[in-house]
């Protein structure tokens, strides 16, 4: 399963949540907006400040997919799905 940090108000994260949706991909959602311990548990395993951060199962450095945009490279270039089997 998919784990997507986001916050409120975050056009990257609502597109990634868009897309997942249109793939009928599951995800869990960690809204960081007002839960500033979970962004800096995402910080510390990503190395990036910013949301969305996707995972393939349990937040892990191995795990990270990164944001929307390196998400829909993945996709694009055929190895997004891939990465969840």
């Amino acid at each position: 399963m998919i784990q997507i940090f986001t916050s409120d108000n975050c056009p990257y994260c609502v597109s990634a949540k868009a897309f997942l949706q249109s793939m009928d991909i599951e995800y869990s959602e960690i809204n960081v907006s007002e839960n500033r311990e979970k962004l800096m548990e995402a910080v510390s395993i990503s190395g990036m400040m910013t949301v969305p951060q996707i995972f393939v199962g349990e937040p892990s450095k191995e795990t990270l997919i990164g944001g929307y945009d390196d998400m829909i490279k993945l996709h694009e270039n055929g190895k997004f799905l891939e990465k969840l089997t």
